[in-house]
């Protein structure tokens, strides 16, 4: 498909492929796509079918990852590139060892269930900061339907020590977060709000939580940041670019409804985007921000 890249800002001057490649098809709602160096792989969720799945970028082939995968939501790699992964199935989040093995990180709060965890992130000191609505309990097409036992819909913060605690309270339904380059502030997606918020992190909470950009495209879904500290976002349209103050600089327009993004490949310059059925990829001229593996 040609892609269809707007610019609305001179200070956006990103190109990339004509082109954006289809890698995938087959899925009922993808999401969670993470890229994983030391397999030259990207994983990616697809809910409703309670399966993860794995496109080897050497063969260009789609495997089965896990199944059942506890209806896996979002994914990232922590510090030591293991994978964390959202179960809004189980109500957990989960680490998959470098063994293949799985432990859940967090599960209950004050001894009542989580709601549905969401999507992920990792700060380079080892600390797993999710966001968690209700997604996954609210039906049985994303996870298991059951009652909230949790007042809220909150924002948490595994320590590296394992300690799990809420670090914003004020949420609809929380959803994408990611942190600016020098983990000094987060950015979390409020979905049914329309906006992003973004925070100031302090030791192991956050301050602040102003609106840092409305949406204009039915609501935002997963966020991720690239070298230059520019926010780009999922919505129902494709992808917004946002610039740190908050200025729409351009989109990428796609045929559906789009989840979840991520960089990725050998140089962190190919963009992958989990849109209803499909995974698209397209090359460019920017490069994701670094990861917190990446302690360099």
């Amino acid at each position: 498909m040609k892609a269809e890249f707007i610019s609305l800002d001179e200070r956006f001057t990103i190109a990339g492929d004509e082109y954006l490649e289809r890698l995938y098809d087959a899925g009922r709602w993808l999401e969670g796509p993470v890229y994983v160096p030391a397999w030259r792989s990207l994983v990616f969720s697809d809910i409703p079918n309670d399966r993860m799945l794995r496109w080897d970028e050497q063969s260009g082939q789609v495997s089965v990852f896990r199944e059942p995968s506890g209806n896996v939501n979002g994914n990232t790699l922590d510090t030591q590139g293991r994978l964390i992964s959202c179960s809004q199935g189980n109500r957990s989040v989960v680490r998959t060892e470098h063994d293949g093995s799985l432990a859940t990180l967090a599960s209950h709060l004050d001894g009542r269930r989580l709601n549905s965890p969401n999507d992920v992130v990792v700060k380079r000191d080892g600390s797993i900061w999710f966001t968690d609505p209700p997604y996954g309990i609210t039906s049985n097409y994303e996870g298991r339907r059951a009652e909230q036992e949790i007042d809220g819909c909150h924002v948490y913060r595994i320590s590296p020590g394992g300690e799990l605690r809420v670090v914003a309270d004020d949420f609809l339904r929380p959803n994408g977060l990611a942190f600016s380059r020098d983990e000094t502030q987060l950015y979390v997606v409020d979905t049914p709000g329309k906006h992003i918020r973004r925070f100031d992190v302090k030791d192991d909470g956050l301050t602040g939580g102003d609106v840092f950009a409305p949406c204009t495209a039915e609501m935002f879904d997963g966020i991720r940041l690239d070298a230059e500290g520019r926010v780009w976002a999922a919505t129902h349209e494709g992808l917004h670019v946002f610039d740190p103050d908050g200025t729409l600089l351009g989109k990428l327009l796609l045929p559906d409804l789009v989840s979840n993004l991520c960089f990725g490949g050998p140089k962190r310059n190919r963009l992958f985007v989990t849109a209803t059925t499909s995974v698209w990829s397209w090359m460019l001229t920017t490069d994701g921000a670094r990861p917190p593996y990446d302690l360099g």
